[in-house]
């Protein structure tokens, strides 16, 4: 359940990239003209805002899109057409218009609920269900007489007839499950900034399972209605307050999460500092400019997972403290630099200033408390492992790759520190983490995955590998699938697809 949950997650990142063009658009035209959306702004600055919101308005087919095609195992556009086939099902069918011509009623007599049934929350639905019955049902053979619908022309066509079944129980169900979440959803927002710092705590606790996604659903997007980031870009909503659960974000990953890998850096062992301070600038840079913590986090998450829980409690802090203060950024990717220079002009952002001011305290506290931990305790961060001497490692780049291009280099590197192909079923990636299903991960060479100079890895359980790569992760996933292919067939087992 853990590991799908963890797909899923994978598959949002998809759709929730391309938020990064919403931004720039909508960034670019309140920077052009702050008053643009009042009636008579400058006419580009109104093109490039509505531009953005062409994105925000449909996250939620995006994400069916996203899912669907990220939980099909070939990634075919089929899964894609079939999301989009059960979101539109789902959604027009439960449309307060189409339910009062169904029941013969006014509208108005029709359940509140399904005024919000165009929400993230469907197109997730949606995404997973022709994701499923894609990887199910893409190769089946029907009839002669009905061939033309066999393969992944059938898939879109079970999706519909499925959606017609969700749509039933949801028309049942759909009313309790979003008070629910409704009152889930008030009862932290009720919270005021209490709430914000309660999110901000675990959403970090839920990252090293993946299930932060779901966390993050109910209040970044329309699910139960709070949308933070839809009414931040969309300049809707109270200032001060619409923003709260973005911006206690920024200090964190633009100042806190670097003064951390400071501080690892520092306490690395000499022969170690030269390896540790790359792997933590790099962290740091992806960090501070684009708000991608992962590799800056994992570094440590498992390591000394004490530090990881201080890391979620900051987090609260400044989530609390940044609320408090009602100063408020928003971000379409994620609360790094580009984010918040794009955030700094929309009608939305108040006293964003004040989040460098805590940014600034972050950082000292941050690199003080690590410092103080992992000398009193004794942590074993990165350039501070215990190496056994008398362990073999044979790792190196393939012949085939001469070493030359870097991604090449790390693929060859793990895919002889993991097994090669017998040992392995299935490769993904997320933004930053190579997502590898083996048969057995007893026969990972860890003292081997040390050594290719990755940021860190993480043995999930008996079959699932995560090793942490950084933003070039997708190329190192393609040059480890080309690694694959290398070798013969008869290496592969059985076990690959």
């Amino acid at each position: 359940m853990l590991d799908y949950l963890q797909k899923i997650g994978r598959s949002l990142m998809l759709p929730v990239s391309v938020l990064v063009v919403a931004s720039l658009f909508m960034g670019l035209g309140y920077a052009m003209d702050p008053q643009a959306m009042s009636g008579s702004g400058n006419t580009f600055a109104i093109f490039m805002i509505q531009a953005g919101l062409v994105v925000i308005n449909n996250l939620p087919i995006l994400f069916a899109l996203g899912i669907a095609t990220g939980l099909a195992k070939d990634s075919n556009g089929a899964a894609a057409l079939s999301g989009v086939v059960g979101y539109l099902m789902i959604t027009t069918l439960l449309k307060p218009d189409t339910l009062s011509l169904i029941r013969g009623v006014d509208v108005e007599s029709i359940d509140s609920s399904f005024n919000n049934i165009q929400n993230v929350f469907i197109g997730i639905i949606s995404g997973v269900t022709s994701g499923e019955l894609y990887n199910r049902f893409h190769k089946t053979e029907l009839p002669q007489w009905l061939a033309f619908f066999s393969g992944r022309r059938l898939v879109p066509i079970l999706t519909a007839v499925a959606s017609v079944v969700i749509t039933i129980i949801l028309y049942f169900l759909w009313p309790a499950v979003y008070g629910g979440l409704t009152a889930f959803g008030t009862f932290i927002s009720g919270m005021g900034a209490f709430g914000a710092g309660l999110y901000g705590v675990f959403n970090k606790l839920l990252i090293p399972f993946g299930l932060h996604h779901a966390l993050n659903n109910v209040f970044w997007f329309d699910t139960i209605g709070i949308n933070d980031i839809g009414n931040f870009w969309g300049s809707t909503g109270t200032l001060g307050i619409t923003g709260r659960y973005q911006a206690g974000f920024f200090p964190i990953m633009m100042f806190g999460l670097p003064a951390a890998g400071l501080a690892i850096y520092k306490n690395a062992k000499p022969e170690n500092k030269k390896r540790v301070g790359a792997l933590m600038l790099s962290g740091a840079i992806a960090s501070f400019a684009t708000g991608i913590t992962e590799p800056l986090e994992f570094s440590f998450m498992f390591v000394a997972p004490g530090l990881y829980v201080v890391h979620a409690i900051l987090t609260g802090v400044s989530m609390f403290v940044s609320a408090l203060l009602e100063a408020t950024a928003g971000f379409s990717f994620s609360a790094g630099l580009i984010d918040y220079v794009l955030s700094l002009r929309m009608p939305m952002a108040n006293k964003p200033w004040m989040l460098l001011v805590v940014g600034a305290v972050m950082f000292v506290v941050y690199y003080l408390i690590f410092d103080l931990m992992i000398r009193k305790f004794d942590l074993e961060t990165p350039g501070r492992e215990k190496v056994d001497v008398n362990a073999e490692v044979t790792v190196s780049p393939s012949p085939s790759t001469g070493g030359n291009n870097q991604y090449d280099a790390i693929a060859s590197a793990v895919y002889q520190a993991i097994g090669g192909n017998a040992n392995i079923n299935e490769t993904n990636n997320c933004a930053t983490r190579l997502r590898l299903t083996l048969e057995d991960t007893g026969k990972v060479n860890e003292q081997a995955l040390k050594q290719i100079g990755v940021p860190g890895y993480r043995i999930v359980d008996k079959h699932n590998l995560q090793v942490i790569i950084g933003t070039g992760v997708q190329f190192v996933a393609d040059a480890l699938e080309e690694e694959m292919k290398r070798h013969p067939e008869s290496d592969m087992g059985d076990s690959i697809e």
